[in-house]
């Protein structure tokens, strides 16, 4: 749609129209006294007829019997030698416009005959918009014909944002999570909605399994999730995997001796992990090769070793050192 407003020609939009007025040429044919004593007296006869009518209620329609008395009043000034050229049309009613005349879209109107097509309001004193050659008044065209904002639904009346395939008044395009305008950085989307990036890395990006922080760059990933380079490291003693190879306990990373620990599998002798074959006395384990009497250290035998104070002695020391 665009605006208009009423002039001769039409004035650009969000202007007040203006009326343009025409009256007709009498031609006098009587003396101007006699005529002008008759022609107030037809009008004094039409004023008592109207209230007459109007006081009845019944009957013929008001309108109807107005245009009656109009075209009776015509012929009477005929009559008198008065003539009166009608000066247009009105394209509201159809009849021909004797006074003020109004031109708007193209066409000629009685200044009360030109009302915005959904309210009826008059459009004489005010702008006007104009949309499918049919004219409205500045609320009514927004309410019909403007974009809709995306956030609160309203008309948008002047600047219009265009974003993720919607319309948005300025000002309702911001953060849907915590309503910041968005600056420099844009935006990003999700599910149809605008975010900051700092809320959308908080809402939406994968979480480091070692810091719990948004992972948005380079990452690993382990043990069901991704992490941060730097986060994986063993859970213990927080030493980075040199060779690329860890021990996975309960979810988490370990190097190899603090895993072996946590299972209880570190030899008791050298405090190393045993990986295989071991031997088991006292609830601890240990490398067969380590598995000796702490005063002579000769090779134990299951079945022929003491334990005192938490060590290993063979039968022999046992004896020698503690009987």
């Amino acid at each position: 749609g665009r605006a208009g407003g009423v002039s001769v020609p039409e004035m650009e939009a969000a202007a007040p129209p203006s009326a343009v007025s025409s009256s007709p040429t009498p031609v006098r044919q009587l003396p101007p006294t006699a005529a002008a004593q008759q022609l107030d007296e037809l009008l004094a006869d039409l004023g008592h007829m109207q209230s007459k009518l109007l006081g009845q209620g019944a009957g013929v329609p008001v309108e109807t019997s107005l245009d009656n008395m109009l075209g009776s009043l015509t012929r009477d000034l005929q009559e008198l030698g008065i003539t009166a050229t009608p000066v247009g049309i009105c394209a509201g009613c159809r009849k021909p416009i004797a006074s003020k005349v109004l031109t708007a879209l193209g066409k000629t109107w009685h200044p009360e005959h030109f009302t915005c097509a959904r309210c009826g309001q008059g459009l004489d004193n005010q702008p006007f918009f104009e949309q499918g050659g049919r004219a409205f008044c500045e609320e009514d065209y927004h309410q019909a014909f403007s974009p809709r904002c995306a956030y609160c639904a309203g008309p948008i009346r002047e600047k219009v944002l265009t974003a993720l395939d919607q319309t948005w008044h300025p000002e309702h395009f911001f953060c849907a999570h915590c309503g910041k305008v968005f600056g420099d950085e844009g935006f990003l989307e999700r599910s149809g909605k605008p975010y900051c990036h700092q809320d959308f890395l908080a809402l939406f990006a994968p979480k480091c399994q070692g810091c719990e922080r948004p992972v948005t760059d380079n990452y690993l990933s382990a043990l069901q999730g991704v992490w941060h380079p730097e986060c994986f490291v063993c859970t213990e003693c927080l030493s980075s995997f040199a060779g690329g190879s860890f021990f996975e306990l309960e979810g988490r990373p370990y190097c190899e001796l603090h895993f072996h620990q946590r299972q209880g599998t570190v030899c008791q002798g050298c405090g190393r992990p045993v990986t295989g074959r071991c031997i088991t006395a006292a609830g601890r384990k240990y490398h067969p090769e380590h598995f000796i009497c702490t005063y002579c250290l000769g090779r134990l035998q299951k079945g022929t070793f003491r334990e005192w104070g938490d060590k290993m002695y063979c039968q022999a020391c046992h004896d020698k050192l503690f009987m």
